[in-house]
């Protein structure tokens, strides 16, 4: 066990000046001050001495395997390995394939899942890819979905892309119901993850997809939505028909038609759509390319899990709470992916912690009960990790 005393917490919620009992992977107490514990239990102490306290943040698109390939074999991006998730305040996090559902595979993916998991992390992961139709393990999504632990359901499905298989209303339909009745008979997440590419014709699919079955709106989740101003303003109109909709931290330049994250969410909160409604993600180990008119690529980047806190220090320094702005980051995610000890500082809770210095910046992370970073130094590792 651990006692962790005066930790300003935000859980996400405000809750001021708190002492934390951890006990194995999990929160046992929480409150403004708990009494001294019998000297016999050996109970060490930690005095934050009023640093900010957050949950673990929950990176809802990662690619575990790593992404890229779309200029060649050897654009194929590497794995990232354990620290580059704990080092950025990541404890959580939901791993996709791309492009590539041809090398990279659900099989490696899930194994590379229960990889971090073993290290320390907490991992889950979606079958299929961008393509349909998808790339299982088990011969279906729905299978996929039941008999794996770690899959929670499917995707980065592609929309509106020119990597895409270019699905038809049909074909959506056929894999969100896949996956959500998959979710039923788990109480897994069961959604379709979706990939929206720069193509005009958007989430019209989504639309067709409600305004034609009786699946609920949840089952259907839009990422990169914040890639083109005016898909970020139809995902908007999406939300508040109940879909969850993902905005991706990747880096936008001035004169880009898309908005940063810090953008796209601020911009979010002053529609009034409903604020459980939308997620922030990395992509962190995907590939960013850049393609000309006949879809080659002439630039490429690598998605990074640190772009999450990079984009919480901009709304604060905006003058945003982090009351308003963590639970894109942390509760609504896991409330999404049904991930019920993430998410939040709570008593029952899972131990997945991040403590700031003044800056915002990560100092301490505790995933699942033990320290990974202390004192802004690595001191939990993945196995093939330098020491």
């Amino acid at each position: 066990m651990l006692l962790l005393r005066h930790a300003t917490v935000f859980a996400p919620d405000a809750l001021g000046l708190q002492d934390l009992l951890i006990g194995g992977e999990q929160i046992l107490w929480m409150g403004a001050s708990l009494d001294a514990l019998p000297a016999a239990l050996g109970v060490p102490e930690l005095d934050l001495e009023g640093r900010v306290v957050i949950p673990g943040l929950v990176d809802g698109h990662a690619h575990l395997t790593g992404g890229g390939g779309e200029a060649g074999p050897q654009s194929r991006v590497p794995a990232p390995p354990l620290s580059q998730y704990t080092g950025a305040g990541v404890t959580t996090a939901i791993g996709v394939l791309g492009t590539d559902d041809v090398t990279r595979s659900t099989a490696e993916l899930v194994v590379t899942a229960r990889g971090l998991v073993a290290e320390g992390l907490s991992a889950w992961c979606h079958t299929g890819g961008y393509h349909l139709p998808p790339v299982t393990l088990t011969g279906s999504v729905r299978s996929d979905i039941v008999h794996l632990d770690r899959v929670i359901g499917v995707g980065e499905l592609a929309l509106s892309d020119h990597r895409s298989s270019q699905p038809t209303l049909e074909q959506l339909l056929a894999v969100a119901a896949e996956a959500h009745v998959g979710g039923l008979m788990t109480g897994k997440a069961g959604i379709v993850h979706l990939h929206l590419g720069d193509g005009a014709r958007g989430l019209d699919l989504v639309r067709q997809a409600l305004a034609t079955s009786e699946l609920p709106a949840r089952v259907f989740n839009p990422t990169h939505v914040n890639r083109r101003r005016a898909l970020f303003t139809e995902a908007i109109a999406l939300s508040r028909r109940g879909c969850v909709v993902d905005i991706t931290a990747f880096d936008v330049s001035p004169d880009e038609d898309a908005w940063s994250a810090a953008d796209a969410l601020e911009r979010f909160w002053a529609s009034g759509a409903p604020a459980t409604h939308v997620t922030v993600s990395s992509d962190g180990g995907g590939c960013l390319p850049v393609f000309d008119a006949d879809g080659r690529v002439v630039q490429m980047g690598v998605g990074h899990a640190g772009s999450l806190l990079e984009t919480v220090r901009a709304l604060v320094a905006r003058g945003h709470d982090l009351a308003r702005i963590l639970p894109a980051f942390t509760s609504n995610p896991a409330a999404l992916l049904r991930l019920g000890g993430k998410g939040t500082l709570r008593v029952g809770g899972d131990a997945d912690l991040v403590v700031l210095d003044a800056d915002h910046r990560v100092r301490d992370v505790m995933a699942r009960g033990v320290w990974h970073l202390t004192g802004g130094t690595t001191v939990r590792r993945g196995t093939f990790e330098p020491a």
